[in-house]
């Protein structure tokens, strides 16, 4: 039997990856708002759509995590790995997760968020 159930790891996964996206469409957001863009809303609007379907998926992970008594800590970090901790019904689980990796899988998810962005005219 396996101490943190399957179904729980794409939560936790969640839980490592969707505040980096927020992070990282929020800052790209105001790059955009200070750059020397000529029409700006584009990109404004497409950043922001992509915000708002992070910002649902992380609200319905953390309600997924609390119901279910899931938690994560960001354990250690060097300049390889970073290290983290699933905690689920008492038990701890550490998984380490390549730095690289972690920077490649953000950057697909974007991409993914992206690619959801309704085209308003």
């Amino acid at each position: 039997m396996a101490l943190i159930p399957s179904e729980a790891l794409p939560y936790f996964e969640n839980m490592i990856y969707l505040p980096m996206i927020i992070q990282i469409l929020e800052r790209d957001r105001e790059v955009i708002e200070t750059s020397s863009f000529k029409l700006k809303r584009p990109y404004i609007n497409i950043v922001e759509s992509a915000l708002k379907t992070a910002r649902t998926e992380l609200k319905e992970t953390n309600t997924y995590a609390r119901s279910n008594n899931l938690k994560l800590n960001k354990r250690t970090k060097d300049d390889t790995f970073t290290e983290f901790a699933f905690i689920h019904g008492g038990y701890e689980d550490h998984r380490r997760y390549l730095n690289v990796r972690l920077r490649n899988r953000t950057e697909e998810l974007i991409s993914v968020y992206f690619a959801m962005v309704e085209i308003k005219e």
